[in-house]
């Protein structure tokens, strides 16, 4: 299942536009030691993000506690959460102009509370400088653990997204240490506690996934509440992870976005190019 080089087509292949903001944002993120997942992931869409002076801040380090076979971030011993840290992400806020802001993290299995604490006080510390910001929280599945889900409700975020990833049939494969059925209930137990948030999640397509079972994914997602969708291409970060198994047409992502659309998600951004946090300011609009 490891990657093997395969030609992209025509429609995974993009053209860098040099942008003045780009150093901007790289200059500001370094001055604050700040991560993105931006970076450590290999986002396709890093430099389009950055010249727009937006990033999705990773919190809690950037050595992960899990090594799923997808991921471009660095699995190891994590290092020990910064204290200072919430208040460097604020101060990048108010200094890119920010309207959405987006923090994720790595997971921290290693942690009590999973970094749930780290969430709720990087929100605080943004709310404290921009109060007008839109806060949306990519939060890890903190392992089942319902007072980590307490904390990062209580901090009333705008929107709570925790990504599926994949269909039911390929977790042991694709994230090997989650489950299917306590990643959707992370998404059901968070809207209980935050019915004022909105509620998101994202998958990855071309990892060998049926239209059929993304279909049923969709269904139980509907079934957990969840309200915003995005669906992308996976694209291997390298030959030491999971292999592209099939790179989707574009009007096949036209198609889930209908799909989606008839199933009651009230925003779904469809398309190759799409991650968790592409333009995740539009889904606020619907």
């Amino acid at each position: 299942m490891f990657a093997v080089a395969k030609r992209k087509p025509d429609w995974l292949r993009r053209r860098f536009v040099a942008d003045p903001n780009l150093a901007l944002t790289e200059n500001i993120l370094g001055d604050l030691r700040l991560n993105t997942v931006c970076a450590e992931a290999l986002c396709p869409n890093y430099t389009e993000c950055f010249s727009k002076k937006t990033a999705t801040f990773m919190i809690l380090g950037v050595y992960c506690t899990r090594n799923c076979g997808f991921c471009n971030v660095t699995h190891g011993n994590p290092e020990t959460a910064d204290p200072g840290e919430p208040a460097r992400i604020g101060e990048a806020v108010a200094r890119l102009g920010l309207k959405h802001v987006v923090v994720t993290s790595v997971t921290r299995d290693d942690l009590p509370d999973g970094g749930a604490r780290s969430f709720a006080d990087t929100v605080s510390e943004i709310r404290r400088r921009s109060p007008g910001v839109a806060v949306e929280i990519l939060i890890p599945d903190f392992g089942g653990n319902e007072e980590a889900l307490d904390i990062v409700a209580s901090s009333r975020p705008d929107v709570i997204a925790h990504n599926m990833e994949t269909v039911k049939s390929l977790y042991a494969t694709v994230r090997p240490l989650a489950e299917y059925e306590r990643s959707l209930r992370v998404i059901e137990e968070v809207k209980d506690r935050a019915p004022t948030a909105r509620s998101k999640s994202g998958i990855m397509v071309g990892l060998g996934e049926t239209k059929a079972e993304v279909m049923s994914l969709m269904d139980d997602l509907r079934g957990a509440g969840c309200e915003f969708l995005t669906i992308g291409q996976y694209l291997a970060p390298s030959a030491e992870h999971l292999a592209v198994v099939e790179y989707i047409r574009p009007e096949t992502f036209e198609e889930y976005a209908e799909i989606a659309r008839d199933k009651g998600f009230a925003f779904t951004a469809s398309a190759p190019f799409v991650r968790s946090s592409y333009r995740a300011e539009e889904a606020m609009r619907a």
